[in-house]
C-alpha cells in the first residue's frame, strides 16, 4: 500500500504561482513514476504531467508546458509541481498518483487539492 497526501492548493489571481506537494508513505520503494492529474468541474480527469522516480525524466501535457514544473525529493518521497503563469482555466481539483514498478496503470491516487484561479 502507498498513502498519498497532497498539499498547497488555493486561491490565486490569474498570472500567479502555486507549488503543490505530494508526500507519499508506504511501500514507495517500488515507486516507478508519479504523476499529477488535475479535475475541473463537469470535466474528466486530465493528465498534467509525471516523472519517473529513479532517474527523473518528465513529461508533461502540452497545456502546461513552459509553465509547470515537476521535480521529486527521493529522500523525503515527495513530488513537487511548481505552476507559474497561472491561468483560470488552471482552476481544478489536482491528484497526485504513484505508478508501482511493473504495474501499467496509477495504482494509488491522494485525495486531491483544489486550486482556484481567479481573473
Amino acid at each position: 500500500q502507498v498513502q498519498l497526501v497532497e498539499s498547497g492548493g488555493g486561491l490565486v489571481q490569474a498570472g500567479g504561482s502555486l507549488r503543490l506537494s505530494c508526500a507519499g508513505s508506504g511501500r514507495t520503494l517500488s515507486t516507478d513514476e508519479m504523476a499529477w492529474f488535475r479535475q475541473a468541474p463537469g470535466k474528466e480527469r486530465e493528465f498534467v504531467a509525471k516523472i519517473r522516480w529513479s532517474d527523473g525524466p518528465t513529461t508533461y501535457a502540452d497545456f502546461v508546458k513552459g509553465r509547470f514544473t515537476v521535480s521529486r525529493d527521493n529522500a523525503k518521497n515527495t513530488v513537487y509541481l511548481q505552476m507559474n503563469s497561472l491561468k483560470p482555466e488552471d482552476t481544478a481539483v489536482y491528484y497526485c498518483a504513484v505508478r508501482l514498478v511493473g504495474l501499467a496503470e496509477y495504482s494509488y491516487w491522494g485525495q486531491g487539492t483544489q486550486v482556484t484561479v481567479s481573473s
